[in-house]
């Protein structure tokens, strides 16, 4: 992700927040010392923030990890950030709390392994369930220890 976008990812969430990122648990997926971590009081702030580094345009993504839904106000102000900083914004949202004003919505789930690959388990369904400037779709992808990136995999598994 970052690794591939040369130049660092930004994370914003609030610090109370039970679940918390960890460099260990990320580096299997980029170099973690491209990645800065903005931890706030309150989701208000995490926006904030959130909303500078999408402006500035210097960090390629932006992570948002929200607690509550986007007002419509908020959700655009992002959107006019990101495209006033040509940057990625992503907001992790809870599915019971939707985000009206998103271009796209994704629900990721881990899919079981028929052929139960020793050196990695992750196969998973990303499903597009919201796209305002296209089509949907369900693809199955794996992630790829050696090259670092998501593999789509075919219906087959060839």
């Amino acid at each position: 992700m970052v690794a591939t976008s040369g130049g660092y990812g930004f994370w914003a969430r609030e610090k109370h927040q039970p679940e918390a990122i960890t460099p260990q648990s990320l580096d299997m997926f980029f170099d973690v010392s491209t990645l800065v971590v903005a931890q706030s009081q309150s989701q208000t702030e995490t926006l904030a923030v959130a909303e500078e580094a999408l402006r500035d345009g210097v960090c390629p993504i932006v992570v948002m990890q929200l607690t509550a839904p986007l007002t419509l106000t908020e959700g655009r102000r992002l959107q006019l950030a990101a495209q006033a900083g040509g940057t990625t914004g992503l907001c992790l949202i809870d599915e019971d709390k939707p985000n009206n004003t998103a271009e796209t919505r994704w629900h990721c789930a881990p899919l079981p392994d028929p052929d139960n690959y020793p050196e990695d388990s992750t196969l998973q369904r990303w499903t597009l369930i919201k796209n305002k400037s296209g089509t949907l779709g369900v693809w199955d992808v794996r992630w790829d220890q050696s090259a670092r990136r998501l593999i789509v995999v075919s219906a087959s598994r060839e």
